[in-house]
């Protein structure tokens, strides 16, 4: 006999594909930081996350962070996602934002991004 409750259970604890999608500014507002900081507690747990950068939200893992907001948050996180290797997706354009070489980064088209994120079981937009 299968309780209710043990099924729910089984199915909450199984691990999702996550993708966290950041669109957001980090130079207007906090929310790209923050996003990146849920990204790297999804990855921490049992969950396969990938972080899709758009826009100037590829500036977070640039060599120039001066003038991101909540810099000093990132900084402390960007050692933990180096080390756990979670993988990032960004759009492939001409003028593209230089990222830093530690990061595991994957640049594609607008297609193939969007083709990925529909097949993730849980999309995270911000």
């Amino acid at each position: 006999m299968i309780r209710f409750y043990r099924l729910l259970d089984y199915f909450f604890s199984m691990a999702k594909n996550v993708a966290v999608v950041i669109q957001e500014d980090p130079r207007k507002t906090h929310r790209p930081v923050e996003a990146l900081r849920i990204a790297l507690g999804l990855s921490a747990g049992s969950h396969v996350t990938t972080v899709v950068l758009l826009g100037e939200a590829a500036r977070l893992l640039g060599d120039e962070t001066d003038d991101i907001l909540d810099v000093e948050i990132l900084e402390k996180y960007l050692p933990a996602i180096k080390q756990l290797e979670i993988p990032f997706i960004l759009p492939n354009m001409i003028d593209q934002v230089v990222i830093q070489d530690d990061f595991l980064v994957k640049r594609e088209n607008n297609e193939t991004i969007r083709s990925f994120v529909q097949s993730m079981d849980c999309t995270l937009v911000f």
